[in-house]
Order: structure tokens, then C-alpha cells, then sequence
């Protein structure tokens, strides 16, 4: 099975999900695509010797680059690890089922459009929610709308702050996605 990462930032779940897959012959990640050259997740790649790829929001719109440059990595699954740009639809029409997200709730709350990282924990505190979590999920046309995969959540108290809630689903994360997108690929046909 061959991976290809899209990511915006950081990259923290690139490191893990690099990492996670490095002694398992069966996955590999092949490259690492970010919409920002200046991307952390740009440097996890590299220092793992990982292909990368930077891309403009303008050139993901045009599709037919990104397509080929996909195509030319061979890949069976695209994992959008902290990828903040939407998805077109022509692009997921192209890899239907085969483009899956993580979000930082417990989806159908607190998704959508400029819901990400810190919003969607702000969201949360302020409605005094007693649990928040992840949700891995394929994608479609809609942000945050595709069949949920797996979720998994943790307890929330009142003294939980932005930062603590953040540390939270940074836990789940490092925890579940990197095993989830395994399971994924030894339990369904991409």
C-alpha cells in the first residue's frame, strides 16, 4: 500500500504516521504533498527520506498537476494529515474512497468550514461539552460530511483550557490515527 501525506503545517502527524509506518513493509508512505514551503511536515519528510511535493492552492484547483504528480508516486490512499485547503470535487471524484481526513471532533459537531485546530476547541469549551475527540472520515465534496471511519474521544472537566484540550486530542491522535489508517489498509480494498 502506498501512501501519500497532504499537510499544512507542523506536522506532527506526519512525524507519527511516518514514524508508525517505518517498520511495516507492507505500507509505505511514498510522499509528502503541503500547499506551504515552509511546512514542518516538508522537513519530517525529508529527514526520513521521504519524497516532497509543494503545491499552490491555485494548482490543487487546476487538478490535472496534482493528478499526475499522484499518479506518478503510484499512490492507493491519500491521508490529509493537518491539510487545511478544501479538497475539490473533481479531485475526489478522481480518488473516490480513497482520500481519508482527521478532525479534531467528534464529527457531525464542530466541523466544517474554518473548523480546525484551535476553532474547533474554542467551539467546544464554549459549549461547555463534556467529551470531545477525533474523527477519522473519508472525504467528499462537503468539509466534514464523509462516512466517518472510527472515532475516538476523551472526557473533558470544567477546568480543561484550550491548551489542555489541545494536548487531549494531540494524545488521540499520536494513539489512533496512524494504527486506524493501518487497519484501513489490511481490512478494505482501495
Amino acid at each position: 500500500m502506498r501512501i501519500a501525506l497532504f499537510a499544512s503545517g507542523t506536522g506532527s502527524n506526519v512525524k507519527n504516521i511516518i514514524e508508525y509506518f517505518s517498520d511495516k513493509p507492507k505500507v509505505s508512505i511514498v510522499s509528502v504533498y503541503s500547499n506551504k514551503q515552509n511546512a514542518g511536515a516538508l522537513t519530517h519528510a525529508t529527514n526520513a527520506g521521504i519524497l516532497t511535493r509543494v503545491f499552490s492552492g491555485a494548482q490543487l484547483k487546476e487538478i490535472a498537476p496534482i493528478y499526475q504528480l499522484i499518479e506518478q508516486d503510484r499512490v492507493d490512499l491519500i491521508v490529509l494529515a493537518g491539510f487545511l485547503l478544501k479538497i475539490p470535487e473533481e479531485f475526489i471524484v478522481k480518488f473516490k474512497g480513497k482520500i481519508i481526513n482527521l478532525h479534531p471532533s467528534l464529527l457531525p459537531k464542530y466541523g466544517g468550514k474554518g473548523m480546525y485546530g484551535n476553532n474547533v476547541h474554542k467551539a467546544v469549551l464554549a459549549a461547555g461539552e463534556k467529551k470531545t475527540g477525533i474523527t477519522i472520515h473519508y472525504v467528499n465534496e462537503h468539509y466534514d460530511k464523509g462516512a466517518i471511519i472510527k472515532q475516538f474521544e476523551t472526557a473533558l472537566s470544567t477546568e480543561d483550557t484550550l491548551e489542555s484540550v489541545g494536548l487531549k486530542i494531540k494524545e488521540l491522535e499520536k494513539k489512533y490515527f496512524p494504527s486506524t489508517i493501518e487497519e484501513l489498509t489490511t481490512t478494505t480494498q482501495l
